[in-house]
């Protein structure tokens, strides 16, 4: 959560202003973050996972003062995405901490579709990414690699998969508004390439109001994918959404 130059200066007066008592107060070693959110279109990658429909969505994330942290975060899909599944399920086990300048943070996906019995779609995916912020700016990369498993076939056996992204994010000074931009290249040919290798990339903005975020963002592929229902999935689109977090 953001806070502004007023609100910093806030905080340190009532510190100055407080018992002695009060600043003795430990950090508390958990913390505990959650978030629910309504898209308009779930992208996976810049490719719809709901045939550019409405997802509801929503997470919890159990953060250590260690810097381990455990996470599940859900999101509705339509089926044509999991053999008949119709959710999406990741649990995320990782760690983060700082080094210098820059953030590091390596962990384990599982991505787990409940409801499907008749096919193996489940698969882990480690991660790792480098973050570093300039003024108001935060630049990251992250390296995402599924190792080979049947649920990435697409007819060659086990196959595995590699995602390589860089992100650029901003908060304009003195306002509720951020910006973002995202680039990313997918490695197949597996499942999650649906065949050749591709590219996505997205541009968006957010509007923050207490615990309320409002985003918009257009999102595209150079890819050419169509559901069974006989939409374009890979299309370019603008996706609107709505988060509360707490």
């Amino acid at each position: 959560m953001r806070k502004s130059i007023l609100g910093l200066s806030a905080l340190a007066l009532a510190a100055m202003s407080a018992p002695a008592f009060a600043q003795d107060e430990p950090t508390p070693d958990l913390t505990v973050t959650g978030n629910a959110a309504v898209v308009t279109d779930y992208r996976f990658r810049g490719i719809s996972q709901t045939n550019k429909k409405i997802a509801l969505q929503g997470g919890l994330t159990i953060t250590h003062s260690s810097g381990f942290y455990v996470s599940a975060w859900g999101s509705s899909i339509d089926d044509y995405v999991a053999n008949g599944s119709d959710q999406e399920l990741d649990l995320i086990g990782g760690y983060s901490t700082t080094i210098g300048a820059a953030t590091i943070d390596v962990g384990v996906l599982y991505y787990y579709y409940p409801g499907n019995a008749e096919a193996n779609t489940d698969f882990v995916e480690p991660y790792a990414s480098v973050k570093g912020t300039f003024g108001p700016a935060t630049a990251k990369l992250t390296v995402n690699y599924a190792p080979k498993a049947k649920a990435l076939t697409v007819g060659n056996g086990k196959e595995d998969n590699l995602y390589v992204a860089g992100d650029l994010s901003t908060s304009i000074p003195n306002t509720p508004l951020g910006l973002s931009a995202h680039l990313g290249h997918s490695f197949g040919p597996s499942y999650l390439t649906i065949g050749k290798e591709y590219t996505d990339w997205n541009i968006g903005a957010t509007y923050t109001w207490n615990h309320l975020t409002l985003g918009v963002s257009y999102v595209d592929t150079n890819k050419s994918l169509y559901s069974p229902a006989g939409h374009n999935i890979s299309k370019a689109g603008v996706v609107g959404s709505i988060t509360a977090s707490f």
